[in-house]
């Protein structure tokens, strides 16, 4: 059965198609004009969003409404991806352009959203709990509202974190215990490091564990991912903690600075308390030196039980932007 189509005078609804991809940027780029959003999105980006990867059917996954003009003035996408056994997460993504905000395409967006999700729920056929996720800042006052009046409820806040890389912050210095070793990333790493962040992730909120093509496409192969940034500790042959991390290079003229973003971070947990995770956090920031960026980023999950504020504070990491993960039980 599919969705029931937004109904919006003056809009013609339609799934996206990776030709729509200059319109629907078109789209995005005056949305991000006036939101001012942490993250920003290039053509090659939303054609990832919407092709890369064998799970993604944008034929049935999204939906875009047009004007007589041909113009993209709101959307929506919806993703399951694959790896997840504990909770299917349907993870939702959509926008109006400002112009046209207020007119009720918001609510006819996520409603659409909503049957999408509950319509690729049943297709996963995992028999366990569900629910439909999506992401916005803290200062999107309205985009919260509409959430909150579509049934979503604030679960979890983020904090992305910044710290300046210039000679008046001077990276500390780290010692690993005897026995671990600190490497770059290798691509021959590229599988114990998921198994490894399956494991180190699975008592986290929100976290499932990543399958193989998810990961080699979006973490290891990603066209931000930089391996000479991201490191790698060993006790003898084992993964013990990683790194990945990455150049959002789109980001950075609206933040006002080149930036090292740290993606993942993670230690085992036969390996925690160690030191194992700040070390690593100070190699990526000296390899983000060493190439001329001038900070180092990250994002953390406030609620984090494993004390990662803290740890990122004493290392002079300060918080930049607050985010909210809002959801909604299917």
């Amino acid at each position: 059965m599919t969705p029931t189509a937004p109904a919006t005078a003056g809009l013609t609804w339609r799934a996206l198609t990776v030709e729509d991809v200059p319109l629907w940027h078109d789209l995005v780029r005056a949305m991000e004009a006036v939101d001012d959003p942490s993250e920003r999105y290039t053509r090659d980006d939303l054609t990832d969003a919407l092709t890369d990867g064998s799970w993604k059917n944008p034929a049935t996954d999204s939906v875009v409404g047009l004007d007589e003009n041909g113009v993209a003035r709101a959307f929506g996408l919806v993703e399951v991806r694959p790896g997840d056994t504990r909770t299917v997460r349907a993870f939702c993504w959509g926008g109006v352009h400002p112009q046209w905000r207020g007119r009720g395409l918001g609510r006819e967006v996520i409603r659409w959203q909503e049957e999408r999700a509950r319509e690729k729920v049943r297709e996963a056929r995992c028999g366990v709990p569900a629910y439909a996720r999506t992401h916005t800042e803290d200062h999107l006052t309205d985009a919260r509202h509409l959430l909150e009046h579509a049934g979503f409820v604030a679960t979890r806040w983020f904090v992305d974190l910044t710290r300046r890389l210039d000679a008046d912050h001077p990276v500390p210095e780290v010692t690993l215990d005897g026995g671990l070793r600190l490497v770059p990333y290798d691509a021959a790493l590229a599988e114990p490091l998921r198994l490894a962040h399956n494991e180190s992730f699975a008592d986290h909120w929100g976290s499932e564990p990543r399958a193989r093509e998810d990961w080699e496409r979006y973490t290891v192969g990603g066209r931000d991912f930089r391996p000479a940034w991201s490191f790698v500790v060993l006790d003898g042959d084992e993964v013990a903690g990683y790194t990945i991390a990455s150049a959002y290079e789109q980001d950075w003229a609206a933040q006002g600075y080149t930036e090292g973003w740290t993606d993942l971070l993670g230690v085992r947990p036969a390996w925690r308390r160690r030191r194992i995770a700040p070390a690593l956090l100070v190699a990526s920031m000296r390899a983000f030196a060493a190439d001329g960026i001038e900070r180092a980023g990250l994002g953390v999950d406030t609620e984090n039980g494993s004390g990662a504020l803290a740890l990122y504070t004493r290392l002079g990491y300060e918080p930049e932007r607050r985010s909210i993960a809002y959801v909604k039980d299917l």
